[in-house]
């Protein structure tokens, strides 16, 4: 099987041990993502702001890999709060509102106490590498 690392330069992946995103063959898994804007290392406190930039480093990600959006097939959502998953639906429904993948939600506690938020997706590639 041909793999291929996808980095976002964010020292999470240097200091944890991980990539933002691995291809492997026609699949791409990314990793749970947070809404830190990873050129810069900082993360607002909005909760809608921190959603929007989850999706901006999932697309870039997988752009990063030859694939986009709308070859998601997967998405896992966790919120340390669960009345914050009805608050992102908008966000939600503008970056996968016409993929439909499917999809899961989880409250759990997140590494970091200022992350409101993370998204996991998995994409398949139809057009190869």
């Amino acid at each position: 099987m041909a793999t291929k690392l996808i980095s976002s330069g964010s020292t999470f992946e240097k200091e944890i041990g991980y990539s933002r995103a691995v291809v492997a063959d026609n699949w791409i898994l990314v990793s749970g993502t947070t809404g830190f804007d990873y050129s810069k290392m900082t993360i607002s406190d909005d909760l809608l702001e921190q959603a929007e930039q989850c999706f901006k480093n999932i697309e870039a990600a997988l752009q990063q890999a030859g694939s986009s959006m709308k070859e998601v097939v997967r998405v896992t959502y966790v919120f340390p709060e669960a009345e914050d998953f009805e608050k992102c639906w908008p966000v939600m429904r503008k970056y996968l509102g016409d993929v439909r993948p499917s999809a899961m939600m989880l409250t759990a506690g997140l590494s970091d106490s200022r992350m409101k938020i993370e998204i996991q997706v998995t994409a398949y590639r139809s057009t190869g590498a």
